[in-house]
């Protein structure tokens, strides 16, 4: 969250509010859950947070003004707790504690917290919520740099965030073990399912939410079309396009190429794979896009799925039936893989 001014979206919407059927001869299927009745007045929410921008459509009360309120103040309240650039945030406090130190928490944070050290464990580290101090050594956090770290230094940042598994939750409480705490593979997909959890207690049988190209779509507008999504590729990649249409699920995509830097000659992206310290390699870097109940869950799969690389991500998948998407390559040729689940959700 955060990590970037404002992110090329990770999926985008057929058209710019409502959606149209895809052309003829693309590949696509509904997914999830049956849809809900349409009812209610249209509306297209618009905003800005957590760096990058936000998008609301959906049915529902005549005056969305109550909504786009409550939009706004559960952003904000995630930025609060969860931000690697507001000094505020808790996070920052949490970072800045003693070792040994128990601090009171906020419930999302917590559930947070919770499901990255899961994801970090079902993973083996590939997704690592204790990136904090290798994401700033390598100058992709608040404070920049322009030069390459010390070998020295990125090895001593890669044994402490590999000491993840000391993170806990009990009861109201975190335990900070000594880590640099970044939520910033996960936070956006958070703050979706927020989004879409204040939508339907609205009473919005329909609508689809879009935080920094993380989306949940749920029921279908009112020409009786889902919201129809294509899933992104690399630049210049000439995969065939991939459209999917949510009902009451999530895709969350990572991709590297959205934020590079250049340092010694060597362009690296934005994803840190802990285990060895250093960032991915721009070059042949994959976008993987992952379709889940969650988006929280979505991006934090993405994000390990991405770090593993393209052969290990897809074999990761299939083993726990994980529905993604994954690109690799270059210019001179990409290649796309799905995972039997997404396969299966598109046949």
């Amino acid at each position: 969250m955060g990590r970037s001014a404002r992110p090329v979206a990770a999926t985008r919407l057929l058209s710019p509010a409502f959606g149209v059927p895809p052309p003829p001869g693309l590949l696509f299927r509904v997914l999830g859950a049956p849809p809900l009745e349409t009812a209610g007045t249209r509306h297209s929410l618009y905003g800005e947070a957590m760096g990058t921008v936000w998008s609301a459509h959906l049915y529902g009360p005549p005056d969305a003004a109550p909504i786009r309120a409550r939009i706004e103040a559960l952003l904000d309240g995630v930025i609060a707790e969860m931000s690697s650039w507001s000094p505020l945030a808790f996070l920052m406090r949490f970072n800045a504690a003693p070792a040994g130190t128990w601090l009171e928490a906020p419930a999302g944070f917590r559930r947070v917290l919770a499901e990255a050290v899961r994801i970090a464990a079902l993973t083996g580290g590939a997704f690592n919520p204790a990136a904090g101090a290798l994401v700033d050594l390598w100058g992709f956090g608040p404070a920049s740099r322009h030069d390459a770290p010390e070998a020295g230094d990125v090895a001593a940042a890669a044994r402490t965030a590999g000491r993840w598994r000391a993170l806990a939750v009990e009861n109201t409480s975190v335990l900070q073990p000594g880590l640099a705490l970044d939520f910033s593979g996960i936070a956006k997909g958070y703050a979706v399912d927020l989004v879409a959890a204040c939508l339907r207690e609205a009473g919005a049988p329909s609508f689809l939410v879009d935080i920094g190209g993380e989306l949940y779509g749920q029921g279908v507008k009112d020409d009786a079309m889902p919201w129809w999504v294509e899933l992104e590729a690399p630049p210049g990649a000439r995969a065939e396009p991939l459209v999917v249409a949510l009902h009451g699920v999530a895709v969350a995509t990572s991709g590297g190429y959205r934020r590079r830097r250049t340092l010694q000659g060597r362009t690296w992206t934005h994803t840190i794979d802990t285990r060895s310290g250093f960032p991915l390699a721009a070059a042949g870097a994959p976008v993987v896009s992952v379709v889940h109940a969650s988006c929280m869950t979505a991006d934090a799969l993405a994000t390990a799925l991405g770090v593993m690389g393209a052969d290990e991500a897809l074999a990761f998948a299939t083993r726990h039936d994980i529905a993604a998407r994954i690109v690799a390559g270059e210019a001179e040729g990409f290649a796309e893989s799905l995972s039997p689940a997404l396969a299966a959700m598109l046949a």
